[in-house]
């Protein structure tokens, strides 16, 4: 991996800035944003002290807000905190269902999958990956998102061009970082955050917050180059909390929201005239922003004393009786000039096959978790247990059989709960990347599946190869290339059973501690349930053994190991066969190719319910 981007850098380094330039120019369909009385509504649920008591009320979060953004035109939602404005940034960029209602258009067309791909979304948290560098998470962003019509090299450029233009060209070989691991400061982060998204030149823009936690230097240029991205003629709208002045002169249109509702839409230019107009003129020279965001929290300077929820209702109505009807004036005469019919085909872009899809995110995979999996902890405490198993089984021949036994069913709980508790943080921590990266379309969710499941493999299996093969030996078993084979493929079966288990388990849960909590608890049923601890269950719970990794396991490596016929030492010159040993007896070595078929069905069940609970991920809510 490192000699791949290593010649992908070499690549984009001989190439000329202006070739980079040619590339990134290339515009999409430009989109115009229309929105006509949106409003949104959420349940909530009030619990009296019986449950039938339970009451469920609806809130309006959105009341109502027409607006329209052209494209070349930069609108900048303005208020303070539970105002609204990043639930209407979300229900307009189409990533919010549930009780949404009123008229959201683009070019006079409802969202759709074709649209989605051409629209960029940056989030307020940065989620990126932490070992990633700023390079290698822009070039697999751009190589996924970016159609096949592209070469890799031309991808390529389009990264590295926006490495440049983002100010990012001395920390791209620096990993992106995390809370628990040293990377780049903040404002980098955010301005990789905001390249992911510039990469596919989207036709529409949206930002939750872009210049949170940056010093006003770096704010300026990420609103600069926002505002050549517009007028390249792209529509590009934001949630902002306290822009400083010259931010704030730099947005064609501004939206005030204060508790859902809309105090004031149009130039930003004209917000001070409209509200001194309505009696509201700020007592001292001040910072436009400063000045609206008071007004927003109910707070007048002309008069400190005067109640803000009667500041607030006042302002409500000035907007109701000045603006509102003005607004949809406007919205109707905009709407009326877009042509009714919009070739979506100016839109499309051919989305990358999915074994393309797969490739690329089965490396970033590796590469971003390859410190994870091939961990020395986790080498050494597979290690240490496999001699520590080989010294207390040293030599348990035949002739222990019991202890034979034991260790068979060893593997089967070891290596039922170590590959669980590894597959069962897989999902969650990948939860809220997955997210993003599908509301985006950025590729098939089968195709991420099937990278993160494969990529997981070879610690899964050579760890527990490397296992079997010090304990197997030292333990004194069948010296037989037949028994051994078999014993160490059916290991390694149970083990792909018992991922499987974990990445359901933890892709129903997303949330590690419920997941972990489940994980024990089923696997210690299968384990008790399998026929080593109890050997006479009572038939009314005798059936989950029948559900059992464990047992199944435990039966298929007896099976490797002995026949039915064979016998054992089991007193003084006398020998009794092994399939009526006790242990063995209570599990039985017949219908191992039951066994077999059973593990089969959980191989395949158990990551076909991963798959259908991570669908939900990534979707509206509803």
């Amino acid at each position: 991996m490192e000699t791949e981007m290593a010649d992908v850098e070499a690549q984009s380094n001989g190439v000329d800035q202006k070739e980079n330039a040619s590339i990134i120019k290339k515009a999409n369909c430009p989109v115009t944003l229309m929105f006509k009385d949106v409003v949104y509504k959420i349940k909530m649920e009030k619990r009296g002290i019986l449950k039938k008591n339970s009451k469920s009320e609806e809130k309006v979060i959105l009341k109502g807000i027409t607006g329209m953004v052209l494209p070349g035109e930069i609108l900048a939602m303005l208020g303070p905190s539970g105002s609204g404005k990043t639930t209407l940034l979300t229900a307009l960029g189409g990533r919010l269902g549930g009780l949404l209602s009123g008229s959201v258009t683009y070019s006079g067309k409802p969202f759709s999958n074709t649209l989605k791909r051409n629209i960029g979304f940056v989030t307020q948290d940065d989620f990126l990956y932490p070992h990633l560098t700023v390079l290698e998470t822009l070039v697999y962003t751009a190589l996924l998102r970016l159609p096949r019509t592209l070469t890799k090299e031309e991808k390529v450029l389009h990264a590295e061009d926006i490495v440049a233009q983002l100010g990012l060209s001395r920390c791209r070989g620096s990993i992106v970082g995390g809370p628990l691991l040293r990377g780049i400061s903040g404002g980098e982060r955010k301005r990789v955050s905001i390249g992911q998204e510039m990469l596919i030149n989207p036709s529409l823009l949206f930002l939750d917050e872009p210049t949170s936690g940056l010093d006003s230097t770096t704010a300026m240029r990420i609103v600069s180059t926002l505002s050549e991205l517009a007028t390249g003629g792209r529509t590009v709208v934001m949630t902002i909390h306290q822009p400083s002045s010259r931010l704030f002169y730099m947005f064609h249109k501004v939206l005030l929201l204060s508790e859902g509702h809309p105090l004031y839409y149009g130039k930003g230019s004209c917000a001070l005239d409209y509200f001194m107009d309505i009696g509201f003129a700020p007592s001292v020279v001040m910072n436009p922003a400063d000045f609206l965001l008071d007004l927003a929290n109910g707070v007048s300077t002309a008069d400190l004393q005067e109640d803000q929820a009667d500041i607030k209702q006042t302002l409500v109505r000035a907007y109701e009786n000045n603006l509102s009807e003005r607004v949809k004036e406007e919205h109707a005469i905009i709407n009326d000039q877009i042509p009714e019919t919009t070739d979506e085909r100016r839109f499309k872009q051919l989305p990358n096959k999915w074994l393309y899809q797969f490739s690329v995110l089965l490396r970033r995979g590796l590469k971003e978790r390859k410190h994870e999996s091939f961990s020395g902890i986790k080498i050494a405490q597979v290690l240490v247990v496999a001699f520590l198993c080989g010294c207390l089984w040293w030599k348990s021949d035949i002739n222990h059989l019991q202890d034979q036994v034991g260790l068979f069913f060893f593997y089967s709980s070891f290596w039922g709960f170590f590959p669980l508790f590894q597959a069962i943080f897989t999902f969650p921590q990948e939860r809220i990347m997955l997210g993003k990266e599908r509301s985006s379309g950025m590729y098939r969710l089968s195709s991420y599946f099937m990278a993160q499941t494969v990529g997981d493999l070879p610690m899964e299996l050579v760890l527990p190869t490397i296992f079997f093969i010090i304990t197997y030996w030292m333990a004194g078993m069948k010296p037989s290339a037949g028994s051994f084979l078999s014993g160490l493929v059916i290991l390694l079966y149970s083990v792909l059973c018992s991922q499987g288990l974990g990445l359901a388990i933890g892709a129903i849960f997303m949330d590690q501690k419920s997941a972990t909590v489940l994980g024990s608890v089923v696997m210690l049923t299968f384990l008790l349930a399998s026929g080593y601890f109890v050997q006479h269950v009572p038939g009314f719970i005798g059936w989950i053994k029948y559900i059992s990794i464990s047992h199944y396991t435990f039966k298929l490596l007896l099976g490797s190991q002995h026949k039915p016929g064979e016998t054992y030492p089991c007193a003084v010159s006398e020998s009794c066969l092994v399939e009526d040993f006790p242990s063995v007896k209570a599990v039985g070595l017949d219908g191992q190719a039951v066994s077999v078929i059973a593990l089969a069905i959980m191989l395949v069940g158990y990551r076909l319910i991963a798959y259908l609970a991570l669908m939900r991920i990534g979707m509206p809510r509803k």
